[in-house]
């Protein structure tokens, strides 16, 4: 058996949490069980087919009304199972714009 990659902590769902992923741009959409959950990545058994979704960034919504979801890249896949890395928020900050030689004048 293969040994733990997870660095944090999980959470092992008995009997799996219903949620759902859905593509950034909202195209696509697929049941799933999360099966167990970290600070930092979850396992997922996905329902149906992934073959042509664009899973390097994803939504996994884990509420009915959206409110509660997390942004995930795909992390490995090992059948019907995947395994995420969830994305912060500040993960692709924008470089602060340059300020100009009139600008630092003004101020």
């Amino acid at each position: 058996m293969a040994a733990e990659r997870r660095k944090g902590e999980r959470v092992v769902f008995e009997r799996g949490f219903p949620a759902h992923m859905m593509g950034i741009d909202g195209t696509w959409r697929r049941a799933c069980i999360m099966e167990d959950i970290s600070e930092i990545g979850a396992k997922l058994t996905v329902e149906g087919s992934v073959e042509g979704l664009h899973l390097k960034e994803f939504f996994l919504l884990l509420s009915s009304t959206g409110l509660a979801y997390r942004r995930c890249e795909l992390a490995w896949v090992n059948g019907d199972q995947i395994g995420v890395n969830f994305l912060k928020p500040n993960d692709k900050k924008k470089k602060p714009a340059r300020r100009t030689e009139n600008q630092e004048a003004d101020a």
